[in-house]
Order: structure tokens, then C-alpha cells, then sequence
């Protein structure tokens, strides 16, 4: 699953008064800087959230947001980077792919739409959006499903059963253009997934980096730690919250999911110790403890764990000081996250 800004766009959209456009890769041939699902937004004023390219395609998708909306009609745009004219885009990218970019005014249904994906993404819930086109490339219909078959968008419990038959054969292992013979059309299907959260339990100087690079790239983040002089808001801006208490009492305050990422960087060794036993009993999709192989080792004497521990946590490039620690663990994170397989529609408990 590659980092998304929908989240990022999701919050434009249910606070901005300003019109925008929402632009969204659908189909990749060969090779490209963004692949399909990737989605950037473009407002009246010219401000621009994401971006679907390395800077080559945005200038002149910019360009046609006005007459967007003010027709109100979507549009489907081919970029060919494959071609060697100069006068095409393959001269500049070099990427040698083609891109198709469908790009939709958000009018109030739409917008109204997306501000309930963001509901149910902001609840830990997954959803998946199928996309018909008509065949002058325009959008014909959509629909947000998510894993109770609840659906929303213009097609509102239209789809047929044939097309739920076709959704359980397994055809969803990534995102992009599907022929659905049940509608006789090609769709677009994509999942959206909720912020993945990155749990931080210890508040020391060396998690303040942590926090902000993982909140910079994507993760929703809690800071969890019993000393109130370290576990402070003016140290954790960007964290969506801040639990002060022991481990027993904030893990209390926690529902973790197999979806949660965890670290344990208290700097002390009984606590730590207390938290691994209390983190054994759920089960994470990442868990790393900060400290030596070897004091990680005495810490986790007789505990034993449903997944892999991951010690000396993040990845091995030598790093030293907080912030290049805090690199290398955001990107065992990141390496970690990205392995999750785009298939499974499922209701968080």
C-alpha cells in the first residue's frame, strides 16, 4: 500500500468553503512516479494538496481545474511518457509509462460523500470505491462500500449481486481498472485505508522526532508516558493525543488493533519491562523496543509475544543521535506498513 494523501485531502474538503477538484490516477501502463489510487486536490485559489507526479503532469491538469468547474463535468486525461517526440510528455518524466488521470468537480453530493469516507476512515474502517465511466471517459457513477456491504455514493445499495460474487473471487489484490461482467463496463476499484497509528509509549527528547516524522508521514500518533513533565503537548504538536498515566492505566485507554504500531522508548527498564508483558496480551501489527540486543533480551525474559518483537528497534544504517534513531524507525514502519496486502475489507471491533 503506498502512502496516501487522502487523508490530508479529506480534511481540505470538510473544511474548506473554497471549490476544488479531485484528481485521481485510474490505470498505469508501465512504469510512473504515482501508481493507481493516488489522488491530489486542486482549489479555486490554485492552492494544491498531494501531488500524483514528480512535478510534470500537475501543471497541466492546473490548468484545466477553471473550465472543470465551471462545466461541472469530469474528465479523463492520457498522459503518454513513453514517447521519445520531444513535443511529448516522455521527453521530460522519462518514466515510460502512460498515465490516466480522471479529474472530478466536488459538488456538494460528492463532497458530502467524501466527508462520510472520512467518517468512516476516522473510525479505523476500511473502504473501497468502485468507479463506472462513461464512454467519453466522464465519471457515470460511484460507490463507497465498506466490509458490512454498507454502501454510499450515487449508486446507494444499487450494485447487483453478481457484482458482491465478483468482489469475493479475489480480483482485488491491487488497485486500478477492472472489467466487472456483471455491469458490462470497466470500473475503477480502489480501498482506502484509515491512518495507519504508530503507538509511542515513553515522552523522552528522543521521541519528539519520532513523533513528528511519523506524523509528517502519514501515521496518527499517541504519546504515552506517566511523567507529566516529558508527556506535554508543547513537545508533541502533531500527535492526534497525549495519555498521561502508568502503563497499566494508559494501555487501558488504548484499543489496540492489528493494525496499531507500537514503541517502547521509556529510557527505564522496569517500566518497559511492565509494558512488554501488557503489549504480550495484544496483538500489533509492529512492535519494537529501543535499547540493546542484549538489555532487550533480560527485559523479555519469560514473556511471550503473538508477533515478531523487533529489537534493537528500526533498521540497522548506524544511526546516532534522536533524529537519525527516529529515521531508521520510521522506516522499519514504513517497510513494515507497506507489506500489508490490498485485498481484505474488514470492520475494526
Amino acid at each position: 500500500m503506498h502512502l496516501e494523501e487522502i487523508h490530508r485531502i479529506l480534511e481540505t474538503i470538510e473544511r474548506t468553503c473554497l471549490r476544488s477538484v479531485l484528481a485521481t490516477i485510474t490505470r498505469v501502463e508501465g512504469s510512473a512516479y504515482r501508481k493507481e489510487g493516488t489522488s491530489m486536490l486542486f482549489l479555486e485559489d490554485g492552492s494544491q494538496i498531494g501531488v500524483l507526479s514528480a512535478g510534470c503532469l500537475e501543471t497541466e491538469l492546473a490548468a484545466c481545474v477553471p473550465d472543470i468547474l465551471e462545466t461541472g463535468v469530469s474528465r479523463r486525461f492520457v498522459f503518454n511518457m513513453q514517447s521519445s517526440d520531444p513535443l511529448s510528455w516522455g521527453e521530460g518524466p522519462g518514466c515510460g509509462g502512460v498515465v490516466h488521470v480522471t479529474m472530478e468537480p466536488v459538488n456538494d453530493r460528492f463532497a458530502d460523500h467524501l466527508c462520510t469516507l472520512k467518517h468512516y476512515l476516522d473510525q479505523h474502517i476500511e473502504v473501497m470505491l468502485v468507479k463506472s465511466f462513461a464512454s467519453d471517459g466522464s465519471v457515470a457513477a460511484y460507490g463507497f462500500l465498506t466490509g458490512n456491504r454498507h454502501l454510499f455514493g450515487e449508486w446507494e445499495g444499487q450494485f447487483p449481486q453478481a457484482f458482491f460474487d465478483w468482489m469475493s473471487s479475489g480480483d482485488l489484490r491491487r488497485s486500478g481498472m477492472r472489467f466487472v461482467s456483471s455491469m458490462q463496463s470497466d470500473v475503477f476499484v480502489h480501498t482506502y485505508y484509515p491512518k495507519p497509528r504508530l503507538i509511542i509509549f515513553g515522552a523522552g527528547p528522543d521521541a519528539r522526532p519520532l513523533a513528528a516524522f511519523a506524523a509528517a508521514a502519514g501515521f496518527s500518533v499517541v504519546v504515552s508516558d506517566w511523567r507529566p513533565v516529558l508527556c506535554d503537548r508543547r513537545y508533541f504538536p502533531d500527535a492526534e493525543s497525549i495519555l498521561l498515566g502508568f502503563p497499566e492505566e494508559t494501555i487501558r485507554m488504548i484499543e489496540c488493533t492489528p493494525n496499531d504500531y507500537a514503541v517502547v522508548m521509556t529510557h527505564h527498564f522496569q517500566r518497559d519491562q511492565q509494558l512488554a508483558r501488557l503489549l504480550s496480551e495484544r496483538q500489533l501489527r509492529y512492535l519494537g523496543i529501543l535499547g540493546s540486543k542484549r538489555r532487550t533480551e533480560r527485559l523479555l525474559e519469560g514473556v511471550t509475544f503473538p508477533m515478531k518483537v523487533h529489537f534493537p528497534v528500526g533498521l540497522a544504517i548506524g544511526a546516532e543521535g534522536p533524529e537519525e534513531i527516529a529515521v531508521s524507525i520510521l522506516a522499519e514502519l514504513i517497510h513494515r506498513k507497506n507489506r500489508k496486502p490490498e485485498v481484505v475489507i474488514h470492520e475494526a471491533e
